[in-house]
């Protein structure tokens, strides 16, 4: 395995093909002291590739450090761009797969048509934030490689999961990222996982009281931690031991779980259309205002009021006389002269309703030209707003976390400092409030009502600035649901500890989006089909989509004999297209309650949950004897 990048998502890759897999990895990253990167856009190619690029092979580094560190027997080349003699020495010709991660579209692009040119049969993985582009590059790059007779499956895949294993898959980072931060924002109420236009529900339940059993609703899918001091000092992590949270239990764990929380799958449903994109304009309501509204009002019951009054007086047809009112209104008739008294009075009044119609016209056509002037600018956040949710940043990852907000219709106050962030025009687009200002300075995240709000998501790049955004607004609001986007692990778990101890009442949650986005991206590269991932403190449980022919821990056993706790366990399967026995019903689409007797088939498609592990031994190939360099 080749792995490519420029920040922690080629590190925690790494570490997760290495540790999880047990693949043999070569990671390319750029040279000590040069992570950041500009784009390629308007440098030049081979000269400068030429000047910058320094290959060094280093083999048993002895560099320590964090956890995404390689171990020692690891192979890493250091290069500026990932140029063709870049990848023939990383060894991309002789490799099953290669992942390109780094920040900018353009580079991994670049490399990528490179690398298929090389090895046709390559696996390709690919870090895009456009979407759009990558649909196209993902259909281009599939036909150079049947083209080149290297067909769509991996070099050395497993070969039971058929169309899964193919030759070019297109990932981003923050739309894998997004569904689970949004679901740690709105815990307590859900969590969700967003595949394929299918919304997976998770609730996470208090601990039952004593004497109590957890209710396992539909699928009991973790028990969270046993104790809020973990002994361990990982915070819920995979080292926490017995009293951290436990994946997948059984039934007798579940059972057995009294004082534990747990998190359960409540609710299946497919998820709706997003929130209309607004081209028809600002509605009829929002083009005048409440005070101008109600002066229309007025006005209009004015000359209903003088049109019958004009009738009794006249005894004249009501249509005529609403005629006659409307001439006198718009001083368009002729004067009363040899008429009675009442008809001349009501006259001058239609004439002083008419005086006051005219300013009242004119500021309904200022008011309806400045909210269209004004439609395309950002919107500020109401008085009345409560129960929002505050999010910083609105770079590539809250970009995402905005639009899934309000897709699930949840309303939200962004807060950012760059006026031309990535992020604007869809808060513009989607007539998102936003507050322009540096969240350190004094009165930005009041601006934001953060006072009012029911949760705070800090996902700025800076940690330091997210983790001074949410210790202010726990000096506001203690007990403010929290979450913070740090890079550091080792940061992060110091930070979740003492934020935890600090407000023990108030829910605190540290997300990396490396961390929850390379086991998407190690499942790729195994040619796998990761629909998602949902935080269990912080441990992370998969969703994936696996055709069972092949693998002999599902095919031919029922869906009981197939679960193992702690490892995987079969949630669904999808019955479309196919006719199905023991009680199945065919062409049934996804059927979550599964009976336990129902016996998987080679030809059916199942969607798992697994922790990353498990996955690894369901799904993985298995690692080959590693042979000294």
């Amino acid at each position: 395995m080749v792995v490519c990048g420029d920040d922690g998502l080629a590190h925690r890759l790494a570490a997760e093909l290495r540790g999880v897999y047990r693949e043999q990895v070569t990671l390319v990253v750029p040279p000590s002291g040069r992570s950041g990167r500009q784009p390629m856009a308007g440098r030049a190619r081979a000269a400068s590739a030429a000047l910058l690029d320094r290959v060094v092979t280093a083999v048993n580094r002895g560099n320590g450090g964090s956890d995404d560190t390689l171990a020692p027997g690891e192979r890493v080349v250091e290069a500026v761009e990932p140029t063709e003699a870049v990848l023939a020495e990383a060894g991309v010709e002789r490799a099953a797969a290669l992942a390109l991660v780094y920040d900018d579209d353009e580079t991994n692009i670049r490399a990528a048509l490179t690398a298929r040119r090389l090895n046709p049969r390559l696996r390709l993985v690919l870090r895009l934030y456009n979407r759009r582009l990558g649909q196209h590059i993902e259909e281009l790059l599939d036909q150079a490689a049947e083209l080149a007779g290297g067909g769509g499956g991996g070099a050395a895949g497993h070969g039971g999961d058929g169309g899964a294993d193919i030759a070019t898959t297109v990932l981003s980072d923050a739309d894998t990222a997004a569904p689970a931060l949004v679901a740690t924002a709105l815990v307590g109420t859900s969590k969700v996982v967003d595949a394929e236009g299918l919304l997976l529900r998770a609730v996470e339940r208090r601990p039952p009281g004593p004497g109590e059993v957890a209710d396992p609703g539909l699928c009991t899918l973790a028990l969270l931690s046993a104790t809020s001091n973990d002994p361990a000092g990982d915070e819920g992590s995979e080292d926490s031991g017995e009293h951290g949270p436990q994946l997948l239990p059984d039934a007798a764990a579940v059972a057995a779980a009294t004082g534990r929380g747990t998190v359960v799958l409540e609710q299946l449903s497919y998820s709706g259309p997003p929130l209309s994109a607004g081209r028809g304009g600002p509605p009829f309501a929002s083009l005048f205002s409440r005070r101008l509204r109600w002066s229309l009002a007025g006005l209009v019951a004015a000359v209903v009021a003088l049109a019958v009054a004009l009738t009794v007086v006249t005894q004249d047809n009501p249509l005529h006389a609403t005629y006659v009112t409307l001439l006198d209104l718009f001083a368009i008739n002729e004067p009363a002269h040899h008429q009675s008294t009442g008809r001349q009075v009501l006259q001058l009044l239609s004439m002083v309703v008419g005086l006051l119609l005219l300013p009242v016209l004119l500021a309904a056509v200022l008011e309806a030209l400045g909210t269209f002037r004004t439609a395309s600018t950002l919107r500020k956040p109401p008085r009345g707003l409560g129960g929002h949710v505050v999010l910083l940043g609105l770079g590539k990852i809250g970009t995402r976390v905005l639009t899934r907000l309000r897709e699930l219709h949840i309303p939200v106050v962004c807060v950012e400092a760059d006026p031309e962030a990535r992020g604007m025009a869809v808060a513009r687009r989607l007539r998102v409030p936003v507050v322009l200002g540096d969240v350190t300075q004094e009165g930005v995240l009041e601006a934001a009502k953060i006072h009012r709000a029911d949760a705070l998501l800090a996902l700025t790049s800076a940690d330091t600035t997210n983790l001074e955004a949410v210790l202010y607004a726990r000096s506001v609001r203690p007990d403010l649901r929290a979450v913070l986007r740090l890079y550091d692990d080792d940061f992060a778990k110091a930070v979740y500890r003492t934020l935890r101890t600090a407000h023990p009442s108030a829910l605190t949650r540290s997300r990396s989006v490396s961390h929850l986005a390379a086991p998407a991206f190690a499942g790729a590269m195994m040619g796998r089909q990761i629909l998602g991932a949902i935080p269990v403190e912080r441990r992370v449980l998969l969703f994936a989509a696996v055709v069972v022919g092949g693998y002999a821990q599902l095919e031919g056993r029922t869906v009981g004999e197939a679960f193992r706790a702690g490892a995987w366990r079969v949630l669904a399967l999808d019955t479309a297209g196919s006719g199905d026995g023991a009680g199945v019903p065919p062409g049934a689409g996804l059927v979550w309650d599964l009976p336990d007797t129902y016996v998987l088939r080679a030809e059916d498609r199942v969607v798992l949950a697994a922790t990353r592990r498990g996955l690894a031994e369901l799904l993985g190939r298995r690692a080959r004897p590693r042979s000294t360099p």
